[in-house]
């Protein structure tokens, strides 16, 4: 099996051999040499060779007469070949001779054909060193006016172009050597104007700043619906002049600037044209930067200089993000801290649309990134020292004409725009405060008065101000008094100022009008909930207050919490935003009025109840006072002053909610009914005796006299005695001595005497009892009772011992 394989490769390799051409079967004769089978595969080939022979020779057998033939006809060309030969020889004698008078013409010729190029040589030599010789002085005439591109331009001109084809001669070798120290002293003086360049623009980037911020302004006044570019007010000579920057040539055919050839960075255009309005970028003259970068883009160091000028960028955008230590006390701080910010980028906005790479969007895009992340941050700090809503206010107004400025010019803005947001918590405060003094003013400069009007106009000034609406007071006649005081409007006036403050802080952030509308209703509720609720609290709790001031207060919060919805129509009429839309926020105005209303009434109680307590102060009762006829007692003195008193506030609660005045005469008569009973249970009181409980008596009568005249209309009935019912009950039981009655029905609803307590019936009683008992403690050692102070004091012994067992009883149970 093996020998056939080998077989069959050998004959595979001899028809490669065949077939293939002799320089490539190198690889086949080494496959044969690698192998084994050596010995065998010459076998081979010789055998093949013997049979390749045997075929030529059968070629030839075949081919031979043809031969023959060829060979006969050959020799008989020979002997023709042999006349031709003589021929040609005979013909080239006659022709030498012939030619030897055109060999010295050629000559001749010749001569003067070397002539000839010798003269053309050297009109070429000097054609090729004259246009060298020509651009050097143009050359130095360029370094000269320091036209430096230019100079570069001609510079590589000369180097590549024309010193090569003058050739070797010792002026184009001086050249030569000359040439690296002119691109030296063109790279450092362009790199020296791009650092005045640089120098300069920091200095000035404030006045670029301010000229990019009022067009935008301008623009902004002009069609605020239009989102134009502000870099289209850019002046066409400026677009025009960096084009040409990058593309264009001088009229030599020179590549050079076409700006101005100035160092200065900064253009004088007070002389422009009124109706050419130069933009922000026209204040600048690039001509160095451009200068620069073809400069060094020939040298080829373009990187290098991208670097440096990147470099240098970033040291004074740092210098420019570092705000003043003083920014915050005046607008023009910040507005100078705007305008270097706004003319930086300007300006790298330009260089970005008018060179090719020097910066490129990414550059500009981490630059803005950095100054976004420092300015934020340097607002938030410096803002937060301002306490002036309206410096706060025109700070906003600066930060969006510095937002729309840079935007613009394609810069992302919305962070700005976020920290305006969170500097709208900070202008809240501020207001809540300046209102809170505002409101504390106008509190203590109220005189609490209705507001008396004697004519049409007075009326109708006070009506434009606050929206009072009652038919019956327009049909009085003049002169005539609103219901409520000056705070009344004044508070009104002020709560819309508050909203316009707060709708002036929403311009043009960008909001929607639902946006503006939630941000006004949530800053006015904290305005009403937390300022004027306090201011209100503040009001009423002065020491000064009186009644009438503070029922005046009632009547005030009143107006005020009515006028509720027209604060709600105001604010949806300035925001576009109807009041029924949906998720709205309402106005807490009229919880915060109901609940400043419900301190003065409670204050009301209050103040009455201590007024009470001071005329209660001047009862001086003599408890021990003897019995005396039903004629000869009168009313105590004090509580005639204290009756009088009470009729004359309550009249003035005539413009009280009826509730109110009727809920103050309830508890100023449950008051004095408590405080007179006090008098009777007050420990320093020990004794007390029937004539003095007929006095208070007689003093009670007085008070549900005065009751039963009803001093606050809209009691029903007897309603208002309820107050001292227990008092009454109390004084009937002992005036009457009706134990019995007492005794037998308490605890029954129908009892006469139900809102008697037993502790207090007992208390009194033992006051009663005790100068009795005194006296029969003394009479007792050497003479009898007598038989009627004997019975009265069982009876007296047994009531006091059935109200202990009362008592004794209600406690077990």
């Amino acid at each position: 099996m093996a020998s056939v394989e080998t077989a069959a490769e050998h004959e595979r390799i001899l028809r490669e051999i065949e077939s293939t051409d002799t320089n490539c079967i190198g690889p086949t004769l080494r496959s044969v040499y690698d192998g084994q089978e050596h010995g065998l595969f010459m076998d081979k080939l010789d055998a093949r060779i013997r049979n390749h022979d045997r075929e030529i020779e059968k070629m030839c057998n075949h081919h031979f007469q043809g031969f023959v033939d060829s060979i006969t006809e050959l020799l008989k060309v020979r002997g023709e070949a042999q006349k031709l030969k003589s021929q040609v020889i005979e013909t080239n004698r006659r022709l030498q001779d012939d030619g030897k008078e055109l060999i010295t013409s050629m000559e001749e010729l010749r001569q003067c054909r070397v002539q000839q190029r010798n003269i053309a040589t050297t009109i070429d030599k000097l054609t090729h060193c004259l246009p060298v010789l020509e651009m050097y002085s143009r050359l130095q005439e360029q370094m000269r006016a320091k036209r430096y591109y230019p100079a570069l331009r001609t510079l590589e001109q000369l180097e590549h172009t024309c010193l090569p084809r003058a050739g070797q001669y010792r002026f184009c070798s001086i050249m030569a050597e000359n040439i690296p120290k002119l691109r030296t002293q063109i790279r450092d003086t362009a790199m020296t104007q791009l650092r005045d360049f640089l120098e300069s623009i920091r200095k000035h980037s404030d006045k670029i700043g301010e000229t990019a911020m009022k067009q935008a302004q301008l623009q902004r006044s002009l069609d605020s619906s239009m989102c134009v570019q502000p870099r289209a007010l850019i002046g066409q000579r400026s677009r025009r002049e960096a084009a040409a920057a990058m593309t264009g040539t001088d009229s030599d055919g020179q590549g050079g600037s076409p700006l101005s050839e100035q160092d200065s960075g900064i253009l004088d255009v007070e002389n422009e044209e009124e109706d050419d309005v130069p933009g922000a970028q026209d204040l600048v003259d690039f001509s160095p930067v451009y200068r620069c970068l073809h400069i060094y883009t020939v040298l080829g160091l373009r990187d290098v200089f991208e670097n440096y000028y990147r470099k240098q960028r970033r040291k004074q955008a740092r210098l420019v993000l570092q705000p003043h230590s003083n920014m915050h006390e005046t607008l023009e701080g910040y507005r100078r801290y705007f305008n270097q910010i706004v003319g930086f980028f300007v300006v790298e906005d330009h260089v970005l649309h008018t060179t090719q790479g020097l910066v490129n969007r990414a550059y500009v895009e981490e630059l803005w990134e950095l100054a976004l992340s420092k300015i934020v941050a340097a607002l938030r700090t410096h803002s937060s020292y301002c306490d002036n809503p309206d410096l706060v206010l025109d700070l906003k107004n600066l930060i969006v004409l510095f937002a729309d400025t840079l935007q613009g010019y394609g810069f992302p803005v919305s962070q700005l725009f976020d920290m305006l947001l969170e500097m709208r918590e900070q202008y809240g405060e501020i207001l809540l405060k300046r209102w809170n003094i505002t409101f504390r003013q106008v509190l203590d400069q109220d005189n609490y008065s209705p507001i008396p009007v004697s004519t049409e106009q007075e009326y109708r000034q006070y009506t434009s101000q606050f929206p009072l609406q009652d038919p019956e007071l327009e049909k009085l006649p003049f002169p005539k008094k609103l219901p409520f005081s000056e705070f009344v409007p004044k508070v009104y006036c002020q709560l819309k100022e508050f909203i316009y403050a707060c709708l002036k802080y929403s311009e043009d952030l960008h909001l929607s009008s639902t946006e503006v509308d939630d941000m006004i209703r949530k800053s006015t509720n904290l305005l009403l909930t937390r300022t004027l609720s306090h201011c209100l609290q503040y009001g009423i709790k002065k020491k000064n207050v009186g009644l009438a001031e503070l029922v005046q207060v009632i009547i005030n919060t009143t107006h005020l919490e009515q006028s509720c919805h027209f604060l709600e129509e105001f604010i949806s009429n300035i925001t576009n935003v109807p009041p029924d839309t949906a998720n709205a926020t309402k106005l807490y105005g009229t919880s915060t009025f109901k609940d400043a209303r419900h301190a003065a009434e409670a204050e009301i109680y209050t103040n009455l109840n201590t007024k009470i307590d001071q005329f209660l102060q001047l009862a001086d009762y003599n408890w021990m006072t003897a019995v005396q006829g039903s004629g000869a007692l009168t009313t105590s003195d004090y509580l005639i002053d204290l009756i009088a008193f009470l009729k004359s506030t309550f009249s003035v609660f005539t413009n009280l909610p009826g509730k109110v005045a009727q809920t103050a005469c309830m508890s100023a008569c449950k008051h004095i009914s408590t405080s007179m009973l006090q008098l009777l249970l007050d420990p320093e009181v020990r004794q007390i005796s029937m004539g003095a409980l007929h006095q208070l008596n007689t003093d009670v009568k007085e008070c549900e006299s005065f009751a039963r005249a009803g001093p606050v209309a809209g009691f029903q009935g007897d309603t208002l005695l309820l107050a001292f019912s227990d008092l009454r009950q109390l004084l009937d039981l002992f005036t009457q001595w009706d134990w019995s009655t007492y005794l037998a029905d308490y605890g029954k609803p129908t009892c006469r005497y139900l809102r008697v307590n037993p502790h207090t019936a007992l208390a009194l009683l033992e006051k009663l009892f005790k100068p009795m008992r005194e006296t029969s403690r003394k009479n007792n050692v050497f003479a009898q009772f007598r038989k009627t102070d004997r019975d009265r004091q069982k009876l007296i012994d047994t009531v006091i011992k059935q109200l202990r067992n009362l008592i004794a009883s209600q406690h077990h149970t």
